[in-house]
């Protein structure tokens, strides 16, 4: 497209912070390390982790870049970067998760195909720009519409990202068209993370941010949107990110009997401590994020320290000064929720947190119940092993 291209290669890519653990390099995928994540609210673009599909496409001139709106409705536009920030700007805190995070300890019952993310295929950045509901009513969209007069239902968004799942294609995605011209809903077309431009690994000069749901229908790099009547036919919607039970593997996988996975479901982790750790007997902080789909909030955060026969609330917060409250105007419904509690520990133990949102939804106990082929949505409590010594080593 004009002003915006797709590097057969991988000779132009941007730089990255040395300490991201390195998932893929080609593609690139990374993630910080967990205690990077609970060392503020909101992410540095640095430490937001990268999931990519291909090459990082690259912008030679942003005036002649553009979006072309299209499909089943009335007057098509092309809209250049002029129109989208001449548009109310809105500023929306919403946490994106990739699917797949927690996918290695998924591995560990079964192995799944798919990137080996660790906990921190996850973060929380303020999100500026234009709501798709306003760009969709330049082409004569109403707010609250759930299907257009020929026929629309569901928004389809492209990018200029090629990639080989699609067989050498672009990276595409769609949600419903009444979430998509909802202004409650916040789905952005963003320019800014966290008050600066996109960076090249997270979109510039514009992508999708849609709140609540999993990252990967928040399409980077767009190129177009289409209105369509079906959800959108591309790979990542029909034959990935879907959810099947623990007795489907790829013998006897129907990808048709399953729908897109949307939003995610609740989700906690402990992030001041690493898988297995050796602490010193006595007080030990235990902090970490939650968070839930759909705009719900984080009702409680439980914790043990004795494998799971007790259980103590741990306190929760999201900005500096402001108590949270869930599902309250002064809270961020999109944004994850830090939790913290500091316990006494005498011994080697296992430690285990779980989150419940808003709706009363609780996560898993076992990653055996939820096991999948694809390895997402690994939602079970999370444990880390202490190991109590008096040596100074």
């Amino acid at each position: 497209m004009p002003g915006l291209t797709a590097p057969s290669d991988y000779s132009q890519e941007p730089p990255r912070h040395p300490s991201l653990l390195i998932n893929a390099k080609t593609p690139f995928n990374a993630e910080p390390p967990r205690s990077a994540l609970v060392a503020s609210y909101v992410t540095p673009s640095d430490f937001f982790y990268k999931r990519n599909h291909g090459p990082i496409p690259v912008v030679e001139d942003i005036n002649r870049y553009s979006v072309f709106v299209s499909g089943l409705l009335e007057r098509p536009k092309q809209l250049m970067m002029k129109d989208i920030w001449m548009l109310p700007k809105y500023n929306v805190t919403a946490t994106l998760q990739c699917a797949g995070n927690r996918r290695t300890a998924m591995s560990k019952t079964k192995t799944v195909r798919g990137v080996g993310w660790d906990v921190s295929a996850i973060g929380n950045a303020i999100w500026g720009g234009a709501k798709l509901s306003d760009v969709l009513e330049l082409v004569g969209i109403p707010k609250l519409t759930s299907v257009t007069q020929f026929g629309g239902r569901h928004v389809e968004f492209v990018s200029v990202d090629k990639c080989k799942e699609e067989n050498g294609g672009p990276y595409k995605a769609s949600i419903p068209l009444s979430q998509a011209t909802n202004p409650e809903a916040d789905v952005l077309l963003a320019y800014e993370m966290n008050g600066e431009p996109l960076n090249r690994d997270h979109g510039y000069p514009l992508r999708v941010v849609v709140p609540g749901v999993i990252g990967a229908r928040s399409v980077k790099w767009l190129e177009e949107i289409n209105i369509i009547a079906e959800e959108c036919q591309g790979f990542f919607m029909q034959k990935d990110y879907k959810m099947f039970p623990p007795s489907v593997n790829w013998d006897n996988i129907d990808w048709s009997t399953r729908r897109p996975q949307m939003d995610f479901p609740v989700q906690c982790v402990i992030c001041s401590l690493e898988d297995v750790s050796t602490i010193k007997p006595g007080k030990v902080k235990i902090s970490g994020y939650a968070a839930s789909g759909g705009g719900r909030g984080i009702e409680r955060v439980d914790v043990s320290i004795d494998g799971g026969k007790t259980w103590m609330e741990a306190s929760r917060y999201q900005k500096s000064g402001v108590p949270y409250i869930s599902d309250h105007a002064s809270s961020d419904k999109w944004a994850w929720v830090f939790f913290e509690v500091t316990v006494d520990i005498c011994h080697s133990t296992e430690i285990i947190a779980k989150a419940v949102d808003s709706s009363a939804n609780v996560q898993p106990e076992k990653v055996e119940d939820i096991w999948n082929l694809r390895g997402i949505l690994n939602t079970s409590w999370h444990r880390v092993k202490v190991q109590a010594s008096h040596s100074n080593m």
